[in-house]
């Protein structure tokens, strides 16, 4: 199963991050990731996102929480969510410089499940209940000049957006 982790940094974690940087790496090489990557809002680094391919719900959060940066107090939240890979492909088989995260968070009738422009994403898919039954929106890491017009806004309760760079070993 594919799973979506956004992990959001606490104020003032960049000295812990860096510090844990290699530790980070090496927990991540021991999983089938599909993307991943730091976030930023500004040029300031605000988090990491991390798509894998785990067992199941239980493999997922202890995939998110056992990460060491989270075990060292630098994370503030995680959004863990179940996640399809409409496109079918991981971030390696579409090379390039970043983008950004597309987050669509919503609940109902589902939205979004068809991309639009999908040459412009490099991952895309549903965020759906562990149990995979219910739609809870829509993550989307996305290289285009407008990159929240990938999603029907006006469909999500909160649409967020944060620049966004490939990431693991240099």
């Amino acid at each position: 199963m594919e799973f979506f982790c956004h992990h959001r940094d606490r104020p003032g974690s960049l000295p812990l991050r860096q510090e844990l940087l290699e530790a980070h790496w090496s927990y991540m090489d021991g999983f089938e990731l599909i993307a991943r990557g730091p976030t930023f809002t500004g040029g300031v680094l605000t988090g990491s996102v991390h798509v894998v391919e785990v067992p199941d719900a239980a493999a997922a959060r202890a995939f998110a929480f056992d990460e060491p940066v989270y075990q060292a107090g630098g994370y503030r939240d995680v959004l863990v969510r179940r996640w399809r890979n409409v496109l079918g492909r991981t971030m390696w088989d579409s090379p390039g410089g970043g983008g950004h995260l597309v987050l669509g968070l919503g609940s109902g009738e589902p939205a979004d499940l068809v991309p639009v422009r999908p040459d412009d994403l490099v991952a895309y898919g549903p965020l759906l209940s562990d149990d995979g039954s219910a739609w809870l929106g829509t993550a989307a890491l996305v290289r285009a000049a407008d990159p929240a017009s990938v999603l029907t806004a006006d469909r999500y309760d909160a649409v967020e957006v944060y620049e966004w760079e490939p990431g693991g070993r240099r």
